[in-house]
């Protein structure tokens, strides 16, 4: 299931944006709001613990490296990993530093999905409104569609693929402690964002507390 389960998150949120139109839906907002949330509590309730308990208190300098590595990220990406993508009016051109930055962040979520269903079912939530938003950047630029899907394919295969290394190459286990960090970084800065732009302008909006508090608690018992 860690293979199949985030290739079809990839196709859930392409059809979500041929056939939804989810730019203009609340339900598409409220769905961030609680992948966000899901995806902080995976996080601090079952990652963090375990890399503290595992590893050195050079794992705290790993986690500060991913949250500065996704930063970098989101300069190439425009933030399309919590939901954020503007349109290019006229793109045709394939936007390979957009791939080469997304595929990085799936490649490396991919590494502690085999650590628990939590884990899983975290980056799975996470990758179906990314997918969705994606997909309506690459549906309403100027590409082929055969570029459309050689885009969302290696998109979709780079997370199996983290897996997959670690499954592989021994080097990668031994270092499971300090990636699994790594990623960490990763999930706190793009949940935390998710978060914080969930409330913005600090209005109160009771149904994206109600979904966000939902998260959190659904992530914590289940």
């Amino acid at each position: 299931m860690i293979y199949i389960l985030p290739l079809l998150s990839v196709l859930a949120g392409y059809l979500i944006a041929t056939f939804l139109k989810p730019s203009s839906s609340t339900g598409f907002k409220l769905l961030l709001s609680f992948s966000g949330a899901y995806l902080l509590a995976v996080t601090i309730f079952e990652l963090l613990p375990e890399v503290y308990l595992n590893g050195t208190n050079e794992v705290g300098i790993f986690i500060m490296l991913g949250l500065l590595l996704q930063i970098i990220l989101e300069f190439v990406s425009k933030g399309v990993e919590h939901g954020h993508l503007h349109q290019q009016e006229g793109m045709n051109k394939f936007p390979i530093l957009l791939l080469l930055s997304l595929s990085l962040h799936a490649f490396l979520e991919g590494f502690p999905m085999d650590e628990g269903d939590h884990i899983l079912h975290g980056v799975v939530i996470h990758k179906i409104p990314v997918a969705t938003i994606l997909s309506v950047f690459l549906i309403h630029s100027n590409l082929s569609k055969i570029k459309v899907g050689v885009f969302l394919a290696v998109f979709a295969l780079m997370t199996p693929l983290g897996s997959f290394f670690k499954s592989q190459f021994s080097v990668l286990q031994e270092l499971s402690i300090y990636i699994n960090a790594l990623v960490i970084g990763i999930f706190l800065h793009v949940s935390t964002t998710i978060l914080f732009e969930a409330s913005k302008n600090h209005k109160f909006n009771i149904s994206k507390l109600a979904i966000i508090v939902g998260g959190i608690l659904l992530a914590y018992y289940i």
